[in-house]
């Protein structure tokens, strides 16, 4: 009896697959088949060796596919976590550093417009002084300038005011 009889010639398994009934009514054909005393002794320690080896390939596929698996979404969920923690930190920095800019801003335009009444105020002062001393330079000037009477009739109002006196 030929392996490709016994084990098939692979078209199961392109198939679909065989299920787990067929792999053990396939086995306990082979067992069957396989019993001392038939065939050739050469025959039957390859047909036996052969086996031996579809039954732990069998049980080591059984198993690898039972076995409990481990997931990686720690590994993921970490670096997330890190690569967060890191852009925030940089929000934060670039927030404080701008809030300092702001600040310093804001005091030198504070400091420009108290610069800017200082120098209006000045300047209003300056223009008061400068208004009285010309009202005073106006009033002497109208002082001299005026005369309670004019210089043609100036003896005669002497002579009235002598007469009042007397």
């Amino acid at each position: 009896m030929s392996l490709r009889v016994r084990f098939g010639d692979g078209r199961e398994r392109r198939a679909g697959g065989l299920n787990k009934l067929d792999k053990l009514e396939n086995l306990d054909n082979l067992n069957k088949q396989a019993e001392p005393g038939e065939g050739d002794e050469g025959d039957l320690a390859l047909e036996q060796a052969l086996k031996n080896f579809r039954m732990s390939v069998v049980a080591w596929s059984e198993a690898a596919y039972s076995r409990p698996r481990t997931a990686a979404q720690a590994v993921w969920h970490r670096s997330w976590r890190l690569a967060a923690g890191w852009a925030l930190g940089c929000a934060l920095a670039a927030g404080g550093a701008a809030g300092v800019g702001y600040e310093r801003h804001h005091a030198q335009e504070v400091a420009r417009i108290a610069a800017a009444r200082v120098a209006e105020q000045q300047k209003a002062v300056r223009e008061q002084e400068t208004r009285a001393e010309e009202e005073d330079l106006l009033a002497k000037v109208d002082s001299d300038v005026s005369r309670e009477v004019p210089s043609a009739m100036e003896p005669l109002a002497q002579l009235m005011a002598e007469d009042e006196r007397q």
